[in-house]
């Protein structure tokens, strides 16, 4: 599915996305300023989180209590190694029932990503609207 978008359009694209996904495990791709934590946001907003979300880019995870389940927020833009995210336990994150967004996943090995999740790819348009590209792959 491929949808594009103003930022005013940014909640129904939310809406839309959780509407169609079988995965509780989001890939986020884009660029740098392509809106990536912006619609983190929003999904977390439609989810039930009412605290404010920011980017866990030094910390590379924050954690987010819903209603009956919990959310990560993975950010791996400033990773330096594989060593790194096994020293914080990224598998026992990935293996959760859990909501888990992650930017920036394309810095990590493809073996230690989750199987089951779907991408987003983000792309920003000249006339300053976005394209997103949901895949699903389980």
């Amino acid at each position: 599915m491929k949808r594009t978008y103003t930022l005013a359009e940014l909640p129904d694209i939310a809406s839309l996305i959780l509407e169609n996904i079988s995965s509780k495990t989001l890939l986020l791709y884009g660029e740098m300023g392509v809106g990536k934590t912006t619609l983190v946001k929003e999904l977390a907003q439609k989810l039930g989180i009412k605290e404010s979300i920011s980017s866990p880019t030094f910390s590379i995870v924050n954690e987010y209590d819903l209603p009956k389940d919990k959310l990560y927020h993975f950010d791996f833009y400033r990773r330096t190694d594989d060593t790194e995210l096994l020293d914080i336990g990224i598998e026992d994150y990935f293996e959760t029932d859990h909501w888990k967004l992650i930017e920036w996943p394309e810095r990590v090995n493809e073996n230690l990503l989750p199987f089951n999740r779907t991408t987003l790819k983000l792309t920003k348009n000249t006339n300053g609207s976005r394209t997103i590209q949901i895949m699903p792959m389980s």
